[in-house]
Parts: C-alpha cells; sequence; structure tokens
C-alpha cells in the first residue's frame, strides 16, 4: 500500500507498508517509517489442532438469519483445545449444553416464526435461482411484515412468496406470479392477496415492470428465431414509446407482440404455444392482437 507523503529524508520516494513484515518503508530510499503497522486485513488464519476446522473468522451477519447471524454455537467436534477426544462423561455434558444452547435462541414464538421462514426461504433460493440481494431484500421486507404484525393470522409460505415477488419486482428479476406459486406451492390466489397487504400496509412503491424483459423469456420456451424475436423487441420499443403499453399486462402484451411477430415472418409457432409457454389465454392474445393491429395500423 502506497501514501501520498513524500519521504522526508530523500524528498522523491514514498512511504510503502509491506503488509508481510508489517514495516512501512520508502520506495526510494529504503528508510524504515515505522515496523509496526496496524493490520487491517481479514484474518484468514486456522487456530484448530487438526488443521480441518477452527476458522478465526465466522460468517458474515445476514438478515435471512432469525439472529442475524450473531449467535454463538457450540461446535460439533468432541475434542479439547489440545485435540484430545473428550470422555463420555463430558460428551454427555457438552450435548446437554448444545441442546439447551439451541433452545435458547428459540425461546420466544417470533424467533420460532423467524427461523421457520427464513428456513423456507432458504430451501426456495436455489430453486427460483434467486441472488443473494434479492434474499437480503426478501428477509428485510418479512421483517417489516412481522414488526407490523402481518404475519399473525396468515400462512407464513403465502407472506415469504409475497416478499420474494415484491423483491423480485424491486430489483428486477423476471420471477413472475406464476413461476412462484409453482416453485412454493402456494396458490397464486394467496401470493396476490399477500403481495396487496404487504404494499398498502409497507407503503412501498413498486416499479413498473418492463414487458421487454418477457420477450426471451417466452421466446426461449418456444423456441422462436433470432430474426422474430428482433422484430418483437423492435415492436415493443415502439409500442412503449407511443405509450401504448400502459395499463396492459405485461406477459399478455409480450405473448401478443411475439404472435404478431411470428405472423409476419411466417414462423409457424401457434397461438396455443405462445399463450402457454406465457401463462396466458388465447383469448387475451386475440383481444390484444385486435387492439394492437388497429393502434398500429397492421395488416
Amino acid at each position: 500500500m502506497q501514501t501520498s507523503t513524500l519521504c522526508y529524508a530523500c524528498n522523491n520516494g514514498r512511504p510503502i507498508t509491506d503488509s508481510e513484515s508489517g514495516e512501512m518503508v520508502c520506495s526510494d530510499c529504503g528508510l524504515v517509517f515505522s515496523d509496526k503497522a496496524r493490520e487491517t486485513r481479514a484474518e484468514w488464519r486456522n487456530f484448530a489442532s487438526d488443521g480441518h476446522s477452527g476458522a478465526r473468522t465466522g460468517s458474515p451477519t445476514s438478515l435471512a438469519y432469525h439472529d442475524m447471524g450473531l449467535a454463538t454455537i457450540i461446535g460439533r467436534t468432541n475434542s479439547d483445545s489440545g485435540g484430545h477426544k473428550l470422555d463420555a462423561a463430558m460428551q454427555s455434558t457438552i450435548q446437554r449444553l448444545r441442546t439447551w444452547d439451541y433452545r435458547i435462541q428459540a425461546n420466544s414464538s417470533t424467533d420460532r416464526n423467524l427461523m421457520q421462514a427464513f428456513a423456507e426461504l432458504d430451501r426456495l433460493k436455489d430453486k427460483l435461482g434467486l441472488s443473494d440481494v434479492i434474499i437480503e431484500k426478501t428477509a428485510y421486507i418479512y421483517r417489516k411484515a412481522h414488526e407490523k404484525h402481518l404475519v399473525k393470522g396468515r400462512s407464513t409460505s403465502s407472506i415469504i412468496a409475497a416478499a420474494i415477488y415484491i423483491a423480485c419486482r424491486e430489483m428486477e428479476a423476471s420471477r413472475t406470479l406464476r413461476d412462484i406459486s409453482e416453485i412454493t406451492g402456494v396458490k397464486r390466489k394467496a401470493i396476490s392477496r399477500g403481495y396487496r397487504l404487504l404494499v398498502i400496509a409497507l407503503d412501498i412503491k413498486m416499479p413498473l415492470v418492463d414487458p421487454m424483459k418477457y420477450i426471451a423469456k417466452i421466446a426461449n420456451k418456444v423456441n422462436m428465431s433470432e430474426k422474430t424475436r428482433r422484430m418483437a423487441m423492435i415492436t415493443m420499443n415502439s409500442l412503449t414509446e407511443k405509450e401504448i403499453s400502459a395499463g396492459k399486462g405485461p406477459m399478455g402484451l409480450a405473448a401478443t407482440v411475439l404472435y404478431l411477430s411470428c405472423q409476419s415472418n411466417g414462423e409457424g409457432i401457434s397461438q396455443r404455444n405462445i399463450a402457454e409457454a406465457a401463462g396466458v389465454t388465447e383469448v387475451t392474445i386475440r383481444n390484444r392482437s385486435k387492439d394492437l393491429k388497429a393502434r398500429l395500423h397492421l395488416n
């Protein structure tokens, strides 16, 4: 690490810090300014006798833990500081301490509810392909809902699913209510009800959904050609600029634009296949098609 101050001996070099030796020396003449530089890096040394466990630093704090990752945990290695195995009586004592340590961490209804909710959130993380940022945002929303007693009398799964949907919307991740409902096993109606509750009670300002994000998602499901995709994107940009897309469902609008692009390019993908890939009805696509043809003066 190099500082901006010039060396007072040669007025040419600059003090640099050797992180290994802890000395601060001049980069030109080698004058030692200090041999006790403060260490600011994370310490990853291992102090366990077996060399395989006992890292000095623990896991980072996170809102997705019921205790935010600040609780103490009694390790599972039945050995003392010297690496010697504990006798049977001491092992039994340590096991009882582990049991009581776990019970103390979940001694209130709030802790038990958060443990249940965040355990389910951790299970859904990989299934939905959620990033750590979205997980933290979801945990934050759920904690706020719990503080306002919005979870009481309602299913924890539905509130968690609604919080995931809100976090995905805020972070612009393309996860629909249908996707979340299929993975979580919670009915779409219950998620919608929880979503409206959280948005109103927590005064959350939801960003508008960009229909462009669903173009590629639907096109990938029906194996659409690149030419048709690009035409659909150009059409969608035109709709957005003319404010025709305002007030319309983004998934249904994207499916309609793709269907019209298929017709223009002569690509034989049926209306039913596009509707199934988008999770909308064929009636929605037909009605949207008539409206867009009239507005864009298409044949």
